[in-house]
């Protein structure tokens, strides 16, 4: 036996290795976060800067602190110089990783964030799980089954979703909470007995006061997405390697889900890393109309308050998640079809 050629296990494990060109696509990519960063950081300070007061003004609306005192505030939080001045000191300590403190609720902003975050992070993880969970498979069956009472079904679903305003929606199933009783109205736990419940108790807890968040917004995404789907199947289906593949006496379930389901589904994930961030900035309303604690209160909070650290790590860690969402689409879409030349 020749020891030139190459073991298809060998072939396979060397497969999954990232290529240079791959590293070269992540690293190119990388490389643009930094200057999008400062880009954002610029614009939102400028915003801030421009808008009339700033966190010691309310202060001053109370008589007894002295305009002494307010100027030793101001000199403490960092207001009192220029604009450029104050943006090159925060920007010298970002990039040190010190995103300083919040004004009102004197505590590090990072510590907020991360309170904050893994609770919107649970909710849009869950939406997205649920939206993508029901729409492509949805979306198959209407292609499928083109002008039954199926397709007629789900074409109705899709319009009833992308034409109810996300606010409204939240607000009517606020009211059907508080109606009936069957959900909880706002939250993301018990506040009486979550003490004394066990971990399994807690988890079903939390599950409950997740449903109608995530009803309101994956009602939208699953419209959305499920719209696309159906139409890229029926494009699809009748191109000729699916023709190919009927005559070649391959059954349905064959044809739809091992050749066309991963032809059809490519535009699609192309649109997964916009649906992260969408998500995200999507769920703040959501979040505020049925009390969950994420960072849709905290930075509303922030903007009220002119907080200034706070408005400024939240903004940044939005665009984060629009930056790693597009990178995660990218590489999706490469894995799915190689032919896309995501190393190129």
């Amino acid at each position: 036996m020749g020891t030139s050629g190459t073991s298809p296990l060998g072939a396979r494990l060397r497969g999954l290795l990232p290529s240079r060109a791959f590293g070269l696509f992540i690293a190119r990519r990388l490389l643009a976060v930094p200057p999008l960063l400062v880009a954002v950081s610029f614009i939102t300070f400028a915003l801030l800067h421009a808008a009339p007061g700033d966190y010691v003004t309310r202060l001053a609306e109370d008589p007894n602190i002295s305009e002494e005192v307010l100027d030793q505030l101001r000199r403490a939080y960092g207001l009192d110089g220029g604009f450029f001045e104050r943006y090159g000191r925060w920007l010298l300590h970002a990039v040190q990783g010190d995103f300083g403190y919040s004004f009102s609720k004197e505590i590090g902003v990072f510590t907020l964030i991360g309170e904050r975050m893994g609770n919107t992070l649970l909710l849009s993880g869950t939406t997205l799980f649920v939206a993508w969970g029901l729409a492509l498979p949805l979306g198959v069956v209407a292609a499928v089954r083109q002008g039954t009472w199926v397709d007629r079904l789900v074409s109705f679903i899709s319009f009833l979703g992308l034409s109810v305003p996300r606010v409204f929606f939240a607000l009517l199933m606020l009211m059907f909470a508080v109606t009936t009783d069957w959900f909880p109205s706002g939250g993301i736990r018990d506040q009486v007995n979550w003490d004394t419940f066990t971990p399994w108790q807690r988890f079903v807890d939390v599950a409950h006061h997740l449903v109608l968040p995530v009803v309101v917004l994956a009602t939208t995404e699953v419209a959305h997405y499920m719209r696309q789907m159906r139409a890229e199947m029926l494009e699809t289906l009748g191109k000729d390697f699916v023709r190919t593949a009927r005559a070649k006496g391959l059954n349905t379930h064959q044809v739809v889900w091992k050749h066309a389901f991963w032809n059809a589904v490519n535009p699609l994930v192309t649109l997964f890393g916009y649906s992260i961030s969408s998500l995200f900035t999507g769920s703040f309303l959501v979040e505020i109309v049925f009390s969950w604690p994420g960072m849709a209160r905290l930075t509303v909070d922030a903007v009220f308050a002119q907080d200034e650290p706070l408005v400024m790590a939240s903004v940044m860690m939005a665009t984060l998640m629009l930056v790693f969402g597009n990178l995660i689409a990218d590489l999706l879409l490469g894995r799915i079809d190689p032919r896309i030349g995501v190393g190129k």
